[in-house]
């Protein structure tokens, strides 16, 4: 059959359930992964044929798409930020607004060696121009700790920026942490990985962190409604969904762990509901966090908390 009316029946198959421009990034994303063909190639080998075991691969993806099955469970794989992950159905798939969660971190990290730079620069070159350079990111070892690690994507961007830091990455899931190794190994940075349940009032490690992070689940049961079929019939509900009544379980949870865990003027990294960014808030400055911040994704969604422990 021709590559380009494999590429019709796609839209055909799949016109009534997906924009067309979603359709065309399945498409050649298929061809890429199972054919290793560039998108281009129909443009350049418009009469290109493939044999029967060459579609096989497509028309199984693409009865997979028509039940909504996200493409990155299909073909196995995710992008975050510039990182190739596994994913299965064991892990979130990793989210643009996550990625702003872990560049908000790294330009905290770089504003403070620039601080910790200038402060030990001598005054002459303080006075000096801007081009002197600062003192590299992988200068000072942090401890980090990445709560709900999922498939590792945030604990393995932080581990391959901040070269010397000691990456820590827990999950409750064994499932998810498979997974999470697997990443770690194929982007070859060196993570901790723990298996405990954050929500034990009676977990205690021996360790102390600069930094811990945590994408949590938040998305209320009140809230399944507008969740699209991709996400709701697919991906772990246990690190989507929580009860009405506590929605704000895992802050809490962490906010405890923290008291124990943290260190003096360690900082607190949330990704968060953007419905109970306030309520979020508020139970911060109720337990002497300092420093609260709550900040907004790109799409204008209060998406991301900092507090720090004084």
């Amino acid at each position: 059959m021709l590559l380009k009316e494999i590429k019709d029946i796609f839209h055909k198959e799949l016109g009534d359930i997906y924009p067309k421009e979603e359709v065309d990034s399945f498409f050649y994303a298929c061809i890429e992964h199972y054919l290793k063909l560039e998108r281009f190639i129909l443009a350049i080998q418009p009469g290109i044929t493939l044999t029967k075991e060459e579609e096989q691969p497509l028309f199984e993806a693409l009865s997979k798409l028509k039940l909504e099955k996200p493409l990155q469970y299909i073909l196995g794989t995710a992008h975050f930020m510039d990182l190739e992950l596994r994913v299965d159905e064991n892990v979130l798939i990793p989210r643009p607004e996550t990625e702003e969660l872990v560049q908000w971190i790294l330009d905290d990290c770089q504003k403070e060696e620039r601080s910790k730079s200038d402060a030990e620069r001598p005054p002459a070159a303080r006075a000096g121009s801007r081009s002197v350079i600062s003192t590299p990111l992988n200068d000072r070892s942090l401890q980090i700790l990445d709560i709900g690690t999922g498939s590792g994507c945030i604990a393995i961007a932080l581990a391959k920026h901040l070269t010397n830091a000691k990456v820590y990455a827990l999950d409750v899931s064994q499932g998810a942490l498979t997974v999470a190794k697997k990443n770690a190994e194929s982007n070859k940075v060196d993570i901790t990985f723990l298996k405990h349940d954050i929500l034990d009032p009676e977990l205690v490690l021996e360790l102390d962190f600069d930094i811990i992070v945590s994408n949590p689940p938040y998305v209320r049961e009140l809230e399944k409604e507008k969740i699209k079929r991709n996400v709701k019939d697919f991906e772990p509900a246990t690190a989507l969904f929580v009860s009405d009544e506590d929605p704000l379980l895992f802050y809490k949870a962490i906010m405890d762990f923290s008291k124990k865990h943290l260190k003096e003027n360690g900082r607190l990294y949330f990704e968060i509901n953007q419905y109970l960014g306030k309520e979020t808030e508020a139970l911060f400055k109720a337990h002497n966090f300092s420093e609260i911040e709550l900040r907004k994704d790109i799409f204008g969604n209060d998406r991301m908390l900092k507090a720090i422990k004084k």
